[in-house]
């Protein structure tokens, strides 16, 4: 039970962050104030949950998982390879010779997507893996270079 009060516990914090920022950006009254934060507040993580709830039966419908839990292990995958592509691109782009403070932002950033395309594939297999979802991670990744024209690499044939 830990995760519904988890989740809305999340999205009060989230909603009062962007709240707060709204009423913030006016110069209103003191006494005003604190009453239109708590009740901004209290819609816009109405919202956020409506709109959770929505994209995760849009997803479970879509990905087909048998247990909530396979459901939970694909998002906390998703969320450690990407974090963890992220933070390695910075590293390798170095290695290579492109330092961030002498290289043109309008090379750099392009060459570090690029770079962190195939570190997020591989890191997505092995996360998967360790979650028990690799075949999931599997099946996405070559759906998803199928549609990008490269899916000779899985054993596809071109149509």
């Amino acid at each position: 039970m830990i995760h519904p009060f988890l989740g809305v516990f999340l999205s009060l914090f989230c909603g009062w962050l962007i709240a707060d920022g709204i009423v913030g950006a006016f110069s209103l009254s003191a006494k005003i104030t604190p009453y239109l934060i708590i009740l901004l507040t209290l819609f816009l993580t109405w919202g956020i949950i409506k709109i959770c709830l929505y994209c995760f039966k849009k997803l479970k419908n879509r990905w087909v998982v048998n247990a909530r839990w396979e459901f939970i292990a694909i998002f906390i995958a998703f969320a450690i390879t990407g974090s963890t592509a992220g933070r390695l691109s910075n590293p390798l782009m170095e290695l290579i010779g492109f330092h961030r403070d002498f290289t043109s932002g309008w090379a750099y950033w392009p060459l570090r997507i690029v770079l962190i395309f195939p570190i997020y594939q591989i890191i997505l297999l092995l996360v998967g893996w360790i979650f028990g979802q690799y075949r999931f991670f599997y099946n996405f990744l070559k759906k998803m270079w199928s549609r990008m024209g490269l899916g000779f690499l899985f054993g596809e044939s071109q149509k």
